[in-house]
């Protein structure tokens, strides 16, 4: 009877959280926020020389005054550039859907940040330097559209096939939360494993809560089959770190194995090959999660909290 109850209480409080969880997420669609794309990446396609000194004036950040025109126009006629551009617009004739994924995520900023105002958002392209796809500022969101043109295309044949499989448009959205997740986020110290596994928790937490219509894959960057393999693993993956003494370790080879992007974590054993990379995001997203759910703090909180607090008051257990 005993054990009934307790099922029954969990079953209540799960429906409430659930309740509340949708009774927020109906709020949030109905907040205003207006903004428009501008695509300078078709503008510069379609310009000719004497469209100049128009497109300098609307969006002056991209012109430097030392660069002569005659450089531009070059630009603007050279084959490599026009291919880019043209397969560009193949992939994104509009921009319908990446901008209504934008807009609820603006609302989701707007309702967890009441001074959040909706910025200008621009595309353009960059020569595919994934490195800088999105730039997230006060009053800017630029958008490198070259860099998300899909997994296959041939532009992103040199380009190492873990990094090639995020370059795909659906990932735009992702990509722009995780820039306002960088400005909002706060930590004093990222000295140890455990420190940098919840500072990437903490980003990808942020998602959790600022684009929830996105997938657990989406928001981390991984295929189905590699969420599905990281949730299945949490319980030796644990083991692993705390066997090994990791969590406190601040040997600088860690963060390569365990937190930047690769395409299998290093554990140096069998199912190395069988990982994908980045478990230690993975974990430390699991801690906050697990932080954010015990202690019931808000979002912008969070982001502001010490590492050392998030995982002593979390509790963490991994699924087993």
């Amino acid at each position: 009877m005993q054990i009934k109850f307790y099922l029954i209480c969990i079953l209540l409080l799960t429906l409430t959280s659930c309740n509340e969880e949708s009774k927020i997420e109906k709020e949030i669609a109905n907040i205003k926020t207006d903004f428009t794309v501008e695509r300078f990446d078709k503008a510069f396609f379609e310009a000719t020389p004497k469209d100049l000194p128009k497109l300098k004036k609307a969006y002056p950040f991209f012109f430097s005054k030392h660069i002569p025109d005659s450089i531009l126009v070059h630009k603007m006629n050279d084959t490599l550039q026009r291919e880019l551009l043209s397969e560009v617009q193949k992939t994104f004739p509009d921009f319908k859907s990446s901008k209504q994924e934008l807009k609820q995520l603006f609302q989701h900023l707007k309702y967890y940040d009441k001074t959040f105002t909706s910025p200008r958002v621009i595309t353009l392209t960059n020569d595919v330097a994934y490195r800088d796809k999105i730039i997230v500022n006060d009053s800017l969101v630029l958008i490198a559209l070259d860099n998300y043109l899909g997994a296959e295309h041939e532009f992103y044949q040199n380009i190492s096939m873990y990094i090639a499989a995020n370059l795909r448009k659906d990932l735009i959205t992702v990509d722009v939360a995780n820039g306002y997740a960088e400005k909002y986020i706060f930590q004093t110290n990222r000295k140890t494993l455990l420190d940098e596994m919840i500072y990437f928790g903490k980003l990808l937490y942020f998602k959790d809560v600022m684009i929830p219509f996105k997938t657990d894959a989406e928001k981390i960057g991984y295929t189905e089959a590699q969420i599905k393999w990281a949730e299945a693993n949490e319980s030796p993956i644990w083991s692993y770190f705390i066997e090994k003494e990791l969590l406190y370790n601040t040997d600088p080879k860690l963060p390569n194995r365990f937190i930047a992007d690769a395409p299998f974590s290093k554990f140096y054993l069998e199912l190395d090959n069988e990982s994908p990379g980045r478990l230690g995001q993975y974990m430390g997203w699991q801690i906050v999660r697990a932080y954010a759910e015990t202690t019931g703090k808000d979002i912008m909180t969070i982001m502001q909290t010490e590492s050392e607090e998030i995982f002593r008051k979390s509790k963490f257990k991994p699924k087993k």
